[in-house]
């Protein structure tokens, strides 16, 4: 597998630590609201990844984080006159039902910020030590002059970032472009002892720790949302290679922004949303597909016209799987050609190719649709292929959209049984050629909302939309 490394801007070939060994992080979010859609993007494509490397035989350790102590979450606990944790907890579960429904697997371990002050203080206490952090009126900064590499994920020179950052200039940092790694505790905000006095950790330094603690020095992928590359994953990189003095990450991989209706989301262009709002509305797998139908790299514009379109595409992979599972109840032996059986799996071919092009979903799921068409080619229809070809082809479909996570909502239905009744006494009115009476019960029951189907491999009943 070829992955585009956003340290070197080159695709490279995937080499881990360990062979087959896979170990991951992914900057989970700071939780103080319901998540939005282009928080939805990192979760999924990384979701993905991992099923897919996992797909191909190897064991992946994912950590993904819950930032859980913040200026935010403080923010939102005064203005409900509740403590911060109350907050925190609250929308880590609220993560974790949006999680649920866009199909999104919990990570291997999801460490809080709250649980691992103790490796945090360690690896500040480390750089300080080492001279590349100091204390200054009860908050610890990071000496950025002194890690000669800053700006390399980023790819600019220090004084452009120092130009363009928004980093407010303070007496107590001995230079701009200092971040805090420790913050001195302010009148009642959460604080935690250290060596420094009462205080909690700043942003970036919460991920180098918790990455170290668990995965160990150096990681093979680390993975978020393009916004996260300067300050937050630069800065990472300054303050764990310092402390280490080893490669924090082999790989970095970025996904790319979100517009809504071809404009950046913000909440003061009234376009912003949360994905329980659009879940409320569409549902959550058009939102994962939505996050897959394009190259992970590339931005994506929603938009109504866009969610319907990929409602649209879910529901043609939807009849493919409902015919397959029609056709197993329905097929008969007979033969099963190496001829057939190789023009399924050049379908999966081109699939594994595609993902393995840097995670390229878009191709992965043309790939799919291409399956989908040779499948409804025998098996739809008055085709009537072999139970071995419907067997063969039902895994391989499965197998293939389950790598991507999607086709996860059992659709089926209990048919009512006045429904039942109904065909039950049309297919006798048939028999007897009683045709009028056959289209009247017809009539019927496409009055209560279903159509039957007939074909050479039997009687169908769908539920009309």
């Amino acid at each position: 597998m070829r992955v585009y490394n956003t340290l070197t801007r080159e695709k490279e070939e995937l080499k881990t630590i360990t062979p087959n060994e896979v170990k991951m992080y992914a900057c989970g979010p700071t939780v103080y609201n319901y998540i939005h859609i282009g928080n939805a993007r990192p979760i999924i494509v990384f979701d993905v990844l991992r099923n897919y490397l996992e797909y191909r035989g190897n064991k992946v350790t994912f950590v993904q984080n819950f930032t859980d102590v913040d200026d935010k979450i403080i923010k939102k606990a005064n203005e409900e006159n509740v403590n911060s944790l109350e907050i925190s907890e609250r929308y880590i579960s609220e993560y974790k039902k949006d999680a649920e429904g866009l199909n999104v697997k919990p990570a291997t371990i999801h460490p809080k910020v709250t649980e691992n002050m103790e490796s945090i203080i360690d690896i500040v206490k480390t750089l300080v030590d080492k001279g590349f952090a100091y204390e200054a009126q009860g908050d610890v900064y990071f000496r950025t002059l002194k890690f000669e590499e800053y700006g390399k994920l980023s790819h600019m020179p220090l004084e452009d970032l120092e130009a363009g950052a928004r980093i407010a200039t303070g007496d107590i940092k001995e230079h701009p472009m200092d971040f805090a790694l420790w913050k001195a505790a302010k009148p009642g905000e959460p604080y935690w002892e250290s060596p420094w006095g009462k205080g909690r950790p700043g942003w970036h330094i919460e991920c180098s720790a918790m990455s170290r603690s668990i995965l160990g020095e150096t990681i093979d992928i680390h993975c978020g949302g393009q916004d996260l590359i300067f300050p937050h994953h630069e800065n990472e990189i300054a303050q764990s290679e310092c402390a280490s003095g080893k490669i924090f990450a082999n790989y970095w991989m970025h996904n790319g922004y979100i517009n809504v209706d071809n404009k950046k989301m913000s909440k003061s262009l009234n376009n912003f949303f949360t994905v329980r709002e659009v879940a409320d509305k569409f549902g959550y797998e058009p939102i994962r597909f939505m996050m897959l139908q394009a190259h992970y790299r590339s931005p994506i514009n929603y938009s109504l016209e866009i969610i319907e379109q990929c409602k649209s595409a879910l529901e043609r992979l939807y009849n493919c799987k409902e015919a397959l599972a029609f056709a197993l109840t329905k097929a008969t032996s007979g033969e099963f050609t190496e001829e057939q059986k190789q023009n399924l799996l050049k379908h999966k071919d081109s699939f594994i190719e595609a993902m393995d092009d840097d995670l390229n979903t878009a191709d992965a799921i043309s790939a799919i649709f291409e399956l989908v068409r040779e499948i409804n080619t025998n098996v739809s229809g008055n085709k009537m292929a072999s139970l071995e070809y419907v067997k063969f082809a039902n895994d391989l479909f499965n197998e293939l959209v389950g790598v991507l996570g999607l086709l996860y909502n059992d659709k089926k239905e209990e048919i009512p049984a006045e429904v039942l009744d109904l065909v039950a006494k049309r297919a006798e009115a048939r028999k007897a050629k009683d045709f009028a009476t056959a289209d009247t019960l017809r009539d019927e029951i496409t009055k209560l909302g279903y159509q039957v189907l007939e074909s050479r491999q039997g009687t169908k009943i769908v539920k009309i939309d």
